[in-house]
């Protein structure tokens, strides 16, 4: 019949396709994979990331977490984690993360000098990217957090493609220009089969520390309306409020070091949604 006829056309064209692919394969000792990811740079992608790593292990002590900076170019995972030097090698070869607040850190700023620019061609940016996830002894973690350079090319398509991710989370402010970009991640992400567990509102208010007036400076509900728009959830709101720029900056994320404070338990609510979306993971 010619439903069965296109089935089977439709079966042949995903396995010709799918030839070209790398097959994926998990990172040993790693139990979870969840990638934080944003369509434009500047939003405050890596500052989240830092500060939900380290709320995934806040709220639950029996946790262990990594965290990979994934961005070859602008790597701000050691400023923000204040680490420095270089990774020793294990007997068989393998980079040992840095660690800071109980996370075990890999950032491409732990093999360059800091204030060195990365001048390469794409092809070794992909070679540096598959060290970085296949080179490291990460031990025994619950949750690798991926922090994604900005955009939707070739870095996050090689970590979509050679690992298996349990999540991903776009992050955005509600200006329409991140907006534009923050649905193409989300579409990137769906179209190579990666689960996308909702989306972030970042520097979503600013309330004036003297007269406590609010401004949505970057616009009111724009990433909830992508949301709906996309059949996503927005899984948390983050202020914008200069206590989290300057602790990221001192290498004392505010999780860490203002645990009472609304940016933080904003944080802690975001991990535990986080966790709360993710499959059962592996026994």
């Amino acid at each position: 019949s010619s439903s069965s006829r296109d089935e089977s056309l439709r079966d042949k064209r995903a396995w010709i396709q799918s030839r070209g692919l790398p097959k994926q394969k998990p990172i040993e000792g790693v139990k979870q994979v969840v990638v934080l990811a944003s369509g434009k740079g500047g939003v405050g992608k890596s500052t989240t990331a830092v500060n939900i790593a380290l709320a995934l292990a806040a709220n639950d002590s029996t946790k262990e977490v990594g965290l990979l900076d994934a961005d070859i170019y602008g790597p701000s995972i050691p400023k923000m984690m204040n680490l420095k030097g270089n990774p020793e090698l294990t007997p068989k070869n393998l980079m040992r993360p840095l660690k800071n607040y109980g996370i075990a850190c890999m950032s491409m700023g732990f093999l360059v000098e800091e204030t060195a620019p990365v001048v390469w061609r794409g092809l070794m940016v992909m070679s540096a990217v598959e060290k970085l996830l296949r080179q490291v002894d990460w031990g025994q973690l619950d949750y690798l957090v991926i922090d994604m350079p900005p955009g939707t090319g070739d870095v996050q398509l090689s970590v979509s493609q050679n690992i298996p991710i349990s999540g991903a989370v776009i992050i955005s402010t509600p200006q329409d220009v991140a907006l534009l970009d923050a649905r193409k991640g989300a579409e990137m992400f769906r179209k190579v089969h990666v689960p996308v567990l909702g989306l972030i509102q970042n520097m979503s208010v600013f309330q004036c520390p003297k007269c406590k007036h609010e401004t949505h400076i970057f616009g009111a509900d724009g990433v909830r309306d992508l949301a709906e728009t996309l059949g996503l959830d927005v899984i948390g709101d983050v202020p914008l409020h200069v206590n989290i720029r300057e602790a990221c900056d001192s290498g004392q994320p505010v999780v860490i070091s203002q645990p009472q404070s609304d940016a933080a338990k904003a944080y802690l609510k975001i991990a535990k949604e986080i966790v709360r979306r993710l499959p059962v993971p592996p026994a």
